[in-house]
């Protein structure tokens, strides 16, 4: 029997995101949106990556492969921690949750210089995505993602754990996620292209790495 995958976009993405991936997978899978994750946020809405942690539980029906993407890797772990029975293995993709480099200056730098290597190309399939979102909610998630810890919790994971960023990513550089593979002893490997959205620029490895983790034996 194949293992689901469940797979979280990027902060102000959608399903879409995931589309130049989804399309080299062979196994079932769902693409799960929460507030400031594809879908805009009520007034009310707990936008932390604990609480989004959470709302990903309750949709989960079985134990599956969870798929994060930026700061939907940080929402991935939670889940990850709260909820261990759900989850068969981790697939981080250009985790975020640096907490030594969240202030705005820093984040805007890195921004800039994960932008500046992307191909225009991408701006079609982007700009529409943060659209529905909504940039007021995309400000309230940032904000609540900036806060969160990733170091400080992902020790806690009990699932296997494969981390994966692109070479010219500044948002998730290769010291940060060195650093997260030290602390969990997992896999981490760097794409020789691409930057902060391999979802989109590296469809076909990135599939591949996730189907290698659903077909991984369960841990005892």
């Amino acid at each position: 029997m194949s293992i689901p995958i469940v797979l979280v976009p990027g902060l102000g993405l959608g399903p879409k995101s995931y589309a130049p991936t989804v399309e080299y997978l062979t196994t079932p899978y769902r693409i799960v949106t929460l507030p400031g994750y594809g879908e805009p946020a009520g007034r009310g809405d707990d936008l932390r990556p604990q609480a989004l942690g959470t709302a990903v539980a309750d949709k989960i029906r079985e134990r599956s492969v969870l798929v994060g993407h930026s700061a939907g890797c940080q929402v991935v772990v939670e889940t990850a921690v709260a909820y261990p029975e759900l989850v068969h293995a981790l697939v981080l993709i250009a985790p975020t949750g640096d907490i030594r480099a969240a202030s705005w200056p820093d984040l805007v730098a890195r921004w800039l210089g994960s932008a500046v290597p992307e191909s225009p190309r991408l701006i079609p399939a982007l700009a529409p995505q943060y659209a529905r979102t909504t940039l007021s909610t995309i400000a309230r998630a940032v904000e609540a993602a900036r806060h969160h810890d990733l170091a400080g919790i992902i020790t806690r994971v009990q699932a296997p754990i494969v981390i994966v960023r692109c070479r010219h990513d500044h948002l998730s550089p290769a010291e940060w996620t060195d650093r997260l593979a030290e602390l969990t002893h997992c896999e981490s490997r760097t794409l020789p292209t691409g930057s902060h959205m391999p979802v989109l620029t590296n469809g076909p490895e990135l599939a591949a790495l996730i189907q290698r983790a659903a077909a991984a034996p369960t841990q005892a």
